[in-house]
């Protein structure tokens, strides 16, 4: 084991970190300190010279973007005679909310967040807490080790030992219904609205609104309108935590 590995498990300020991460990824990180913020919920985050906060949040966008290509490409090479709408489904169903935050919890995360037990609630834990940690590390092995090895890292670590792509192909995970379904029960008014692309975006794009009692909630974005508001509506699943 190289030495600089070997002072990071053992002499360093970090070392009881280092450890608990060795243990659940399977390797030394590199630059510690972005694993540290990767586990840095908003509620802790101080802000910094530069106006910026030192949460997760920029590294969620990052490794939210990572994972959405590593799943494609996967699903892509898996199913090389599937339509594209069947594809978003699948990687709709592998990167929604609630089966990354199951993913967060079987690895441990629960025992790296850093987050303030006074202004956060158990309920955004269980809902939000553990995806955007799981989204943040991505971005950070990413920052640290680079693309292919953050793919390496998912295909063996994540998707081979975690995740059944073709049970998950017969399970049916439709937000909309729920979506509706939930608003029906607590009498709230839903809608799905088509609004208009930005300057310079495709006329082919579609983008959607899911709107729940006058507020909008979730955006969808496909060049299928279903699917734009199957997007929307996951996206508003995870904000109203259903």
């Amino acid at each position: 084991m190289p030495f600089f590995d070997l002072y990071k498990l053992y002499l360093s300020p970090h070392k009881e970190f280092v450890v608990k991460l060795k243990n659940i990824l399977g390797f030394v990180p590199g630059n510690v300190v972005l694993y540290r913020m990767a586990f840095r919920h908003r509620s802790v985050a101080k802000v910094l010279k530069n106006g910026s906060r030192s949460s997760n949040e920029r590294l969620e966008f990052l490794g939210d973007a990572i994972l959405g290509s590593v799943i494609a490409e996967l699903l892509f090479k898996s199913y090389p005679y599937k339509e594209e709408g069947f594809l978003t489904e699948m990687r709709s169903k592998i990167v929604n909310r609630a089966n990354l935050n199951q993913l967060a919890r079987k690895m441990g995360f629960d025992q790296l967040i850093v987050f303030d037990q006074k202004t956060v609630s158990v309920q955004s834990k269980h809902h939000s807490m553990l995806g955007d940690a799981f989204e943040a590390l991505i971005g950070a092995i990413y920052l640290d080790k680079g693309y292919n090895f953050t793919k390496n890292f998912l295909l063996k670590r994540i998707v081979k030992p975690y995740i059944d792509i073709h049970t998950l192909e017969m399970t049916e995970t439709n937000f909309k219904s729920k979506l509706i379904e939930w608003c029906q029960r607590h009498g709230k008014d839903i809608s799905f609205d088509m609004v208009q692309n930005g300057e310079g975006e495709s006329a082919k794009l579609f983008t959607v609104h899911a709107i729940v009692d006058s507020e909008n909630h979730g955006i969808g974005r496909d060049y299928n309108k279903k699917n734009a508001e199957k997007l929307a509506a996951e996206k508003a699943c995870e904000s109203l935590a259903i």
